[in-house]
C-alpha cells in the first residue's frame, strides 16, 4: 500500500527571513521529514500549492478535490495550513467517497525546528492506511470526521464541534 501526501501549504512549508521577520513559501519540506522520521512507507507527494490557508479559497479546494479524485491511491494525507482546514474537510467530506483522507498540517513552522508538524504528519499517515473510507483531520494526536471538527484560536487547538 502506497499512500498519496498532496502539499497545499499552510504553516508547514513555511520559512522564515531572519531579516524582514516575514514567513514564506519556497518549496514543500515533506521529502526532509520522511528521511528525518526515516519513514519506510511507499508514499508519493504532489505538491498542489503552497499557499496561506487564510487565502484558500473554494477555486483551490476544487484543485484538491481533483487531485484526490485523481489519484491512484486511495489513501492520501493533504498537508493543509490550520486556519481554514476544516472547511476544506468540510468540503471534501461531502464529494470524496472510496477514499480515506486525512488532513493535517502544524501550529509552528517545520524549518523553525520544534515544529508539531512532524508528530501530526507521521499521524496521519498512520490514520490515512487504518481508517475506513472518509475525511478526518488529525492534529496534535487527536482524530476528528469533517463534520465535527473546528479550530479554536482562543486555545490554539483543534477540537470537536459538538
Amino acid at each position: 500500500m502506497s499512500v498519496r501526501i498532496i502539499a497545499t501549504g499552510g504553516t508547514f512549508d513555511k520559512e522564515y527571513n531572519e531579516l524582514t521577520g516575514e514567513l514564506f513559501f519556497t518549496k514543500t519540506h515533506l521529502t526532509e521529514v520522511l528521511n528525518q522520521g526515516r519513514c519506510k512507507l511507499p508514499v508519493k507527494i504532489t505538491p498542489l500549492m503552497l499557499i496561506d490557508s487564510l487565502y484558500m479559497q473554494d477555486k483551490e479546494r476544487e484543485k484538491i478535490l481533483k487531485a484526490c479524485k485523481a489519484a491512484k491511491e486511495k489513501n492520501i494525507v493533504i498537508t493543509h495550513g490550520t486556519d481554514t482546514m476544516e472547511i476544506t474537510a468540510q468540503y471534501l467530506g461531502c464529494k470524496v467517497t472510496g477514499k480515506t483522507i486525512v488532513l493535517t498540517g502544524a501550529m509552528i513552522p517545520y524549518k523553525f525546528g520544534s515544529s508539531d508538524g512532524l508528530f501530526n504528519l507521521a499521524s496521519a499517515l498512520s490514520f490515512a492506511q487504518a481508517l475506513k473510507p472518509g475525511v478526518y483531520v488529525a492534529m496534535n494526536g487527536k482524530l476528528f470526521t469533517y463534520d465535527n471538527v473546528r479550530k479554536n484560536k482562543g486555545r490554539g487547538i483543534f477540537e470537536k464541534k459538538k
